[in-house]
């Protein structure tokens, strides 16, 4: 039985991120809360905080823990998510990306920067992101996202989240692919169409990794806020080893697991999670 219509899926193609209104059930909700309470007590080593100033609400993540957190885990395997990718994307298979989650403290001022995901990893093919609040969120609290950015056919350099906002990196072309500096969003408000939405519990954006996305700078949240995000992959993804800004994170770790260029996703870090019938 399908899960989206094929309107739902036309405006996600179309648009590059789509609203879809409680296809999380809150037991889903609850065990990503918790799985979030448990990693903060037990964090990764890639745990982070992105606000510098002390004793000032903060802003953190953690990522690649959903095989040290089981509540991430049963998630990611076992949530419809899966399947909801591999509608959007007309996908035969879906294997897992990364996982990560973010937490803004009420009245934090550090803010997500404008950008988008693709650049931030090895890879090349169709790939999107599911963006999952874990308490109500009104649409000025949380991310926004550059409508129909995804089909400008441009690649912008990767972006700190860290305070500051620096870009990694100068223009340049790598393997004839162009990649540019981000575009100044926020300064040209005017010239852009943004996608924002209420969020209930059960509410989840999906997007592109190609859609430009970030908050306003009004945004600052006045209670906690948690998100679940959660990227995976089309058959038709491949290891794409390109710029040095990637290899903060995950380039030895993929390199050490024996990932080449050109290989498809696999194995024990991009496990496949559905096959179409």
């Amino acid at each position: 039985m399908n899960l989206l219509t094929s309107q739902e899926i036309k405006s996600f193609k179309k648009d590059g991120a789509i609203v879809l209104r409680n296809k999380f059930d809150i037991s889903w909700i609850e065990k990503l809360k918790k799985g979030i309470d448990r990693d903060i007590k037990n964090p990764s080593p890639r745990f982070k905080s992105h606000t510098l100033e002390k004793d000032v609400p903060a802003y953190f993540e953690d990522y690649w823990t959903w095989d040290l957190v089981p509540e991430f885990k049963d998630f990611v395997f076992n949530s419809p998510y899966a399947k909801i990718a591999c509608e959007l994307m007309s996908a035969k298979k879906i294997n897992l990306v990364m996982d990560n989650w973010f937490l803004r403290e009420g009245g934090s001022k550090s803010s997500t920067p404008f950008h988008h995901d693709i650049s931030y990893f090895d890879m090349d093919g169709t790939m999107c992101v599911l963006w999952l609040p874990l308490q109500p969120t009104g649409k000025n609290e949380g991310v926004v996202w550059v409508k129909g950015s995804h089909l400008w056919n441009k690649l912008f350099l990767r972006v700190l989240f860290k305070d500051g906002h620096k870009v990694e990196g100068n223009e340049c072309i790598i393997d004839g692919k162009k990649y540019e500096l981000p575009p100044d969003i926020l300064g040209n408000k005017d010239k852009y169409e943004f996608l924002q939405w209420d969020c209930q519990l059960g509410d989840a954006v999906i997007f592109d990794m190609r859609t430009l996305h970030g908050t306003l700078s009004s945004s600052i949240p006045q209670k906690t806020l948690s998100r679940y995000t959660l990227r995976v992959a089309k058959e038709d993804t491949k290891i794409n080893y390109v710029g040095d800004w990637t290899s903060f994170n995950y380039r030895k770790a993929m390199q050490d697991g024996g990932y080449k260029e050109g290989d498809s996703l696999g194995g024990k870090m991009f496990p496949a999670l559905y096959e179409a019938n």
